[in-house]
């Protein structure tokens, strides 16, 4: 242990920060790093903007904090109208939280206060993906399908019925439309199993985020997935935590595929890292019936608070007002087209894959039989670290249920440049081509031990 009094995950030491401007941060030692991914996916405006922190000082000068049940906050309403504007009015109802683990607690809950509301109390699992991450609070964990984060806690956690997602890399269907087909099959069976009068809703990321490393799941999913919620009367709850508030290049993922959800959840870009919240978003005849019988049983201290609001409100803005939408789908073509570049030169690049501003590298052993490299290796990790020594942050993770298989992130600020997302290319291409030497050298080891000792 160190002499630190903090505690967070186990690794090596961690520079210190000094500051941060644009899309660059410093440490303490005058060193220069990339954000190439928004800190945790959630940076979504870069570093050091002035607007946001003079909005956040004005609202300070009035009012820092009050609790929503005795006062009504200004900035709380205007984000709401906002939030549902974003969502064309498909969802009409907003309750704030702090964190998008909060909101997807909130999300179940006011799901299952809904059907016990309207004459379904039977109604107690919730359907997710394996893998999937969904936070970690013991509600949302519940949901997660991701094996080292639920372990210690099985014994804790209502655990959702967990079933496949497609995984357009891996299949070895027909064609892609197959597989879908075969995965909503074998979906329909598990929840028919199950019996589908015990289902309360279908949770899921409409882009996967860090525990499959933006695996996207396509219209053709999403919209059986939704008529199978519809089919079965259950709700369709969409986390779009990660995905939400311009990641993608829409406000929400869901706009790109035609499919609306009953419930959404979203957090980190709304306060794009410089104040904490988060929003769980419903349907308006969902929340009247939970109102009509007393009322959302649930809540948070810090919820709606002024200073929180205000930070949103002025994200919001700041994204309509410079035009990032566009910019994350421009940039996001430059960045893909320049990822896939990088992945020719590199056969332990099993695919480049993302949408708008969520980009993810996946690394195999063998393309041809796409084996990922050994968990013990951890390769996420060491080409993680690699990128650092070059200046440059990314986000790893492992790709297959938390047990194996290694990804990492591309996931800069929306902000982003044209001439930025070419040195972040650099210094990922200099990381990459250290990465292929270091394999290079594993190779030859054991040849060079072999001839150890042999007479000349």
């Amino acid at each position: 242990m160190t002499s630190s009094p903090l505690f967070y995950q186990a690794g090596p030491a961690l520079p210190e920060i000094s500051h941060g401007d644009g899309v660059t941060l410093w440490d303490t030692r005058g060193r220069a790093y990339l954000d190439g991914c928004s800190g945790a996916i959630s940076c979504n405006l870069g570093h050091g903007r002035q607007d946001i922190r003079n909005a956040m000082l004005a609202q300070l000068d009035r009012v820092a904090f009050t609790y929503r049940t005795q006062f009504e906050s200004a900035p709380a309403l205007a984000l709401g109208h906002a939030l549902v504007e974003l969502t064309g009015g498909a969802l009409e109802k907003v309750f704030f939280v702090s964190s998008g683990s909060e909101a997807v607690e909130s999300a179940l809950k006011l799901a299952r206060q809904y059907v016990v509301a309207t004459g379904e109390p039977q109604r107690r699992r919730f359907v997710s993906l394996r893998p999937s991450y969904h936070g970690s609070t013991l509600g949302a964990l519940g949901v997660t399908g991701y094996r080292p984060l639920e372990a210690p806690f099985t014994a804790l956690t209502q655990a959702s019925l967990k079933v496949p997602g497609p995984d357009f890399y891996r299949h070895t269907d027909a064609d892609d439309d197959a597989h879908v087909d075969r995965v909503l099959a074998e979906t329909r069976a598990a929840i028919e199993a199950a019996g589908p009068e015990s289902i309360i809703a279908f949770v899921l990321e409409p882009v996967g985020g860090a525990s499959t490393g933006a695996r996207l799941l396509g219209e053709r999913y999403l919209k059986g997935i939704r008529a199978l919620c519809d089919e079965f009367g259950c709700l369709l709850i969409l986390d779009e935590v990660l995905t939400g508030v311009g990641r993608t290049g829409a406000w929400f993922a869901f706009q790109h595929y035609g499919v609306t959800p009953d419930l959404l959840a979203t957090a980190k870009g709304l306060g794009a890292g410089y104040y904490p919240v988060g929003a769980l978003l419903a349907r308006d005849d969902i929340v009247e019936a939970v109102m009509a019988t007393g009322g959302f049983q649930h809540g948070h201290t810090y919820a709606g608070n002024p200073l929180a609001c205000a930070t949103g409100l002025a994200v919001v803005e700041a994204i309509r007002r410079e035009g990032l939408l566009e910019n994350a789908r421009a940039r996001g073509e430059q960045l893909g087209a320049g990822l896939r570049a990088l992945a020719e030169r590199h056969a332990w690049v099993g695919q480049v894959r993302g949408i708008g501003l969520l980009w993810g590298v996946e690394l195999v052993a063998d393309p041809a039989t796409r084996a990922p490299f050994p968990a013990e290796q951890n390769r996420f990790a060491q080409i993680t670290a690699l990128a650092r020594e070059e200046g440059l942050l990314i986000y790893p993770r492992r790709t297959l249920d938390g047990v194996a298989g290694d990804h990492f992130l591309v996931t800069p600020p929306l902000t982003i440049t044209a001439d930025e997302v070419e040195t972040l290319l650099e210094r990922l291409a200099r990381a990459m081509a250290r990465f292929d030497r270091a394999l290079a050298d594993e190779a030859a080891a054991p040849t060079a031990r072999s001839t150890e000792g042999r007479p000349s």
